[in-house]
């Protein structure tokens, strides 16, 4: 794609042009804000504003036309979240805004832009005001140092003789003599400072900042004839001072050969081990295709539109759409959002305070339509999510099933919603977050196979590789989520979706290996059902949990808060030679936050409904319950009573111990 590059000057910024480049984006403009004229820095929480005497001639070494604004705004909304959860629009006086007018400037000039390079490595709070904006004005945000370890980065910025100096110092161990100093004379310290105190090896916590004089795709190079050094402060702890350039001409220089270095698809060894070890097992493929079997739909389990509450925590189960004559799945799916409205509405909630949404359709080829309309009910951070084909009765297209919290404070839920396309997991291009946090319990949207940095599925088709992809994707959510967090987390629950049951036993073994490595175990369910977006063939969706229980502090009866980790119980019931239950429990010792998964085989009939509520291992567990999701084999008889909860009607059914299920339930207590 064609794309601006949003400049600040720094090596983060260009460094970023050049995985623009080797994945094959055409740089097209420059932007870039600063202060007014007359002032050297501005106190800006979201721009690098010094060495802006020197953007212009970093323009034209790369050959591009430069766009400037200037910076008349203020970091009004400070928080995590930028604009409203029900609202698509910015936050006027902000500074964002003036990055919007800037690009809506370029826009306007190159109209077949539709990307925007940015340099962010591990601010959250410029990423996600860069993306509100991109998302406003239809382009895509282009942030290949996202989540990027930095010693890596710093090495891979020399190797690809990229010379940038320092040009302001601001962090411990750092002082005036280090300006202009370049990054490979500043490699060897700026490793022993992260190893001594802890310092960012790239400056993201504001230790230093850098002026890139030459790099690959550079058609000049900058030479500085003169510079001064302006001190801010200069005391023991850590000198605050900058380099003003005051003459500085472009030299000619021969072409570079562009060398960058592109992190390899699995990041972490244990992925290629897993990657390995199930290779053997893949199917050939040919045969990778759902299979496209006639379903009996007779045994279909259809509830009522419910709404269930237990303490913050609320459920609308099967929400659906009951009037179906002649309406267009637009029409459908709005109803669908208006009857969960008015359910939410009942306990004082509104769409933003949704924290997970699963949404069965009746084909895939619908959904492009579904979420265009999904999109028009959220702004900000919108709520985890899972989509996936299911065999609806006809003439049903959309099942809904909403979990939502009564935060009362921005402060009680925190989303992580990347739309940038980088290296590190796939972009949620679309209404949906990576995941959402709500009460130390950590809701994952359903991860498939993608290839990051294209969004691809990989190519030729393989289950092996999407399986390890889905698992990488949901761990590398979870790293991003505790980065500068005091949590471990556990996982509660996974949902391995698949689209042929001849992949259980491929994808099971991975799971297990998996687990085996991490030494945690949680309640599993493996759900054969019609099909899963963009023809993967395995979707990984995960409850997962901070770990962090309130527990009273024994010495002063204060409540603290304190790291567990849940217990894995399994359990089950013979009671006949067809009929047998096997249930997995995760729950913790202080914490009522506990899932539970109910397998059941043979047919589900009143004695053994009634033997399972008098069940020891699961009393716990009735009286707590805020979501109901029965798991179904559409072909077989399910004639117990049971609460309205969402059904959802499966191809086939199993546990960890990839045994044939009837329905599984899956409970979640608060």
């Amino acid at each position: 794609m064609k794309y601006v590059a949003l400049l600040s000057g720094g090596k983060d910024s260009c460094f970023n042009l050049l995985h623009c480049a080797k994945n094959g984006h055409e740089l097209v403009a420059a932007a870039s804000l600063g202060p007014e004229p007359g002032k050297e820095e501005l106190d800006s929480y979201l721009y690098q504003t010094v060495g802006q005497d020197a953007i212009e001639l970093v323009a034209r070494a790369l050959d591009v036309p430069l766009y400037r604004r200037i910076i008349r705004g203020s970091a009004v909304e400070q928080g995590a979240e930028y604009g409203g959860r029900s609202s698509k629009g910015g936050v006027h006086g902000d500074e964002t805004e003036d990055l919007y007018e800037l690009l809506a400037s370029v826009k306007s000039h190159h109209p077949d832009i539709t990307g925007v390079s940015v340099g962010a490595i591990l601010s959250n709070y410029q990423r996600v005001r860069v993306e509100h904006v991109c998302r406003r004005l239809s382009l895509f945000a282009l942030c290949y140092l996202w989540q990027r370890p930095q010693d890596e980065l710093l090495s891979e910025m020399i190797d690809a003789k990229m010379n940038a100096v320092l040009i302001k110092v601001a962090g411990i161990g750092l002082t005036k003599e280090h300006l202009g100093k370049s990054l490979g004379e500043m490699k060897p310290l700026l490793f022993k400072l992260n190893e001594k105190y802890g310092s960012h090896i790239c400056g993201e916590g504001g230790e230093y900042e850098s002026l890139t004089l030459d790099c690959p795709l550079f058609k000049s190079r900058i030479s500085l004839l003169k510079t001064e050094v302006v001190i801010h402060s200069d005391n023991d702890f850590a000198t605050v001072a900058y380099l003003r350039v005051t003459n500085a001409i472009l030299l000619p220089k021969d072409p570079t050969t562009l060398d960058v270095l592109v992190p390899p698809l699995l990041i972490n060894p244990i992925y290629d081990n897993i990657l390995h070890a199930i290779t053997s097992k893949e199917l050939s493929p040919s045969s990778l295709l759902s299979s496209d079997a006639p379903i009996d739909s007779k045994a279909q389990c259809e509830f009522a539109i419910l709404s269930t509450r237990v303490g913050p925590w609320i459920t609308v189960s099967n929400v659906q759409c009951q009037n179906q004559d002649d309406i267009t799945i637009e029409e459908e799916v709005t109803e669908c959002f208006n009857l969960l409205r008015d359910q939410l509405a009942r306990h004082s909630l509104q769409l933003h305070q949704c924290t997970n949404i699963n949404i069965f359709v009746s084909s895939m080829d619908l959904f492009a339509r579904i979420n265009g309309v999904y999109a028009t009910f959220f702004g900000t951070s919108p709520p985890a999510r899972a989509c996936v084909a299911v065999d609806l009765p006809h003439p049903r297209r959309v099942k809904i099933d909403c979990i939502a919290f009564a935060d009362e404070s921005l402060a009680d839920r925190q989303a992580l919603h990347v739309q940038s396309l980088s290296y590190w997991a796939p972009a949620n291009i679309g209404p949906y977050s990576q995941a959402i946090i709500s009460d130390e319990r950590v809701f994952i949207s359903g991860q498939i196979g993608l290839i990051p940095p294209s969004l691809s599925m990989p190519s030729p088709c393989s289950l092996a590789l999407e399986t390890v992809l889905s698992i990488q994707h949901v761990d590398r959510i979870v790293t991003a989520l505790k980065e500068n967090s005091s949590w471990v987390g556990h996982c509660q629950a996974t949902i391995f979706w698949l689209a042929d049951a001849r992949y259980l036993d491929l994808v099971a073994v991975a799971h297990e290996l998996y687990e085996k490595h991490t030494g945690s175990k949680g309640p599993t369910i493996y759900a054969v059902i019609k099909s899963i977006p963009k023809d993967a063939l395995v979707e990984k969706q995960v409850l997962f949990h901070t770990g962090r229980c309130l527990v009273r502090d024994e010495y002063d009866d204060e409540m603290v808060s304190e790291n567990q980790t849940p217990k894995f119980i399994t359990g089950g019931v013979v009671f006949t030679a067809d009929d047998s239950v096997y249930w997995e429990i995760s729950r913790f010792k202080d914490n009522l936050s506990s899932c539970v998964v109910i397998n059941v085989r043979g047919r589900a009939n009143e004695a053994v409904a009634e033997a399972l509520k008098h069940e020891s291992s699961l009393a716990f567990c009735w009286p707590r319950i805020f979501s109901i999701r029965l798991f179904y084999v559409h072909s077989r008889d399910i004639s117990a009573r049971l609460p309205p909860v969402t059904s959802i009607p499966c191809r086939f059914l199993s546990s960890q111990r990839r045994d044939d299920c009837d329905f599984v339930l899956c409970l979640l207590t608060a």
